[in-house]
């Protein structure tokens, strides 16, 4: 079965735009069954020092030798099942950086004490976890650990749907990617627009930091989700020029006294710690071409309070980040690549594809506002170039250089990666 969130069977040429909160959900006709997923291989050589005090030291660290990572971003399974009337289920495990281990050693040179280590780093998470019952294309309502479609990565997360080895940088900073939490979602499709309205357990002021801005705010390290506060995720998008999709979405929700124990409202309870953020985005697919874009921005209210209260009333144990948060955090990208393979008739009746790209983005995870202290090296622009290569719709060969610009004062980081990448369903 070819992988529907990939490829068009329709046109024979060119990827369908299906959310990925969707594309767990490929059924083939009869059967109830489906079991697929979609997978990262990155190989990176960066150019520039991995020493943590490289922005607050930088001439200090300017001429350090380059650095080499190689990796699994992502390795991700997805199952679903059809039980009939209208009721589903829907599964993804994902498998970020090759997941984690440990290991339970006795040292007998340290008085034959038990000792737990850490054998390497990584996540093991499961992304999506619903029952959803469907009462009509228009009207489908899920429970459970869902996706939270909002920005264009959120939407679209599957390594098929950029051209970048990893995902684009911006909104993979300052928003949680992927962004997914437990709650009820209500969705459908009417005419030429998918629709999505979420209720959601809320974020986690103390989660937020500077080089981040709400990136972590999901997490917990609890075995449950604090739920004492809400959030709202809304989602839009509009098909009505053929190759064209328009997405609107946004977030609103109070992030203050939403963690564990919930001892400090009593004193603090003026503090909610709002949190709204709107994007915009698009994806164009056709002639050839392939072009990409997103606008984000968002805001965190009593952003002082909060930084000041995670660095002097948590203990210096807790599991909260220090660094302070801003008011503000922006991301802004596009990207375009041109299938060359278009001009060559035997490769191009062959489905193969190479896409030549160039890529473009500017973000900023700290935004202070007056009385905060400045930390100018989380304003960055990067650019990025290079080849995707389709020996097939399911998998994709990816090369680039890029670079990283920051502000006077501070070393760019430029860097070459290279990886290869597959989705798809294998029943």
């Amino acid at each position: 079965m070819m992988c529907a969130a990939v490829y068009s069977t329709a046109t024979g040429t060119a990827r369908a735009q299906v959310s990925a909160a969707d594309s767990v959900m490929q059924h083939a006709k009869g059967n109830r069954l489906s079991i697929g997923g979609y997978g990262e291989v990155a190989l990176s050589r960066n150019f520039y020092s991995d020493n943590v005090y490289r922005y607050s030291r930088p001439n200090q660290y300017k001429d350090d030798p380059a650095h080499g990572r190689f990796d699994i971003p992502h390795a991700v399974i997805y199952i679903s099942y059809d039980f009939g009337k209208g009721w589903t289920m829907g599964t993804e495990i994902e498998f970020e950086h090759g997941g984690m281990g440990g290991a339970v050693e006795r040292e007998f040179d340290e008085a034959a004490e038990w000792e737990q280590e850490t054998e390497k780093g990584g996540e093991v998470e499961l992304e999506q976890f619903w029952i959803q019952k469907s009462f009509a294309r228009w009207a489908n309502v899920r429970m459970g650990h869902i996706v939270v479609p909002v920005g264009l990565n959120n939407a679209h997360h599957e390594p098929l749907h950029y051209f970048t080895v990893y995902r684009p940088e911006g909104e993979n900073t300052i928003l949680p990617s992927t962004w997914h939490d437990t709650g009820i979602s209500f969705w459908g499709r009417y005419g030429d627009f998918r629709y999505e309205l979420q209720v959601l357990a809320g974020l986690d002021a103390f989660m937020f930091d500077r080089d981040g801005w709400i990136h972590n705010g999901p997490k917990s390290v609890f075995e449950y989700k604090v739920a004492n506060k809400y959030g709202f995720a809304a989602r839009i998008d509009n098909y009505t020029i053929p190759g064209l999709r328009i997405g609107l979405s946004g977030y609103y929700g109070e992030a203050m006294h939403n963690t564990f124990p919930h001892d400090m409202e009593n004193t603090y309870g003026h503090i909610k710690g709002k949190v709204a953020i709107g994007a915009v985005d698009f994806t164009f697919n056709r002639y050839n071409w392939i072009v990409r874009g997103n606008a984000d921005y968002g805001y965190v209210g009593d952003a002082m309070t909060i930084s000041n209260l995670k660095r002097n009333i948590t203990s210096n144990d807790a599991p909260y980040s220090s660094t302070p948060v801003g008011k503000n955090a922006v991301a802004a990208g596009i990207e375009a690549g041109y299938d060359i393979f278009s001009q060559i008739p035997g490769l191009n009746a062959d489905n193969q594809k190479l896409y030549a790209f160039g890529r473009f983005e500017y973000y900023n995870s700290y935004i202070p506002d007056k009385v905060q202290a400045d930390y100018s090296y989380t304003a960055k622009k990067r650019i990025a170039a290079g080849l995707n290569y389709y020996p097939l719709p399911q998998v994709a060969v990816k090369a680039e250089y890029s670079h990283r610009f920051l502000k006077s004062g501070y070393n760019n980081e430029p860097s070459v990666s290279i990886g290869v990448a597959y989705e798809g369903f294998f029943l």
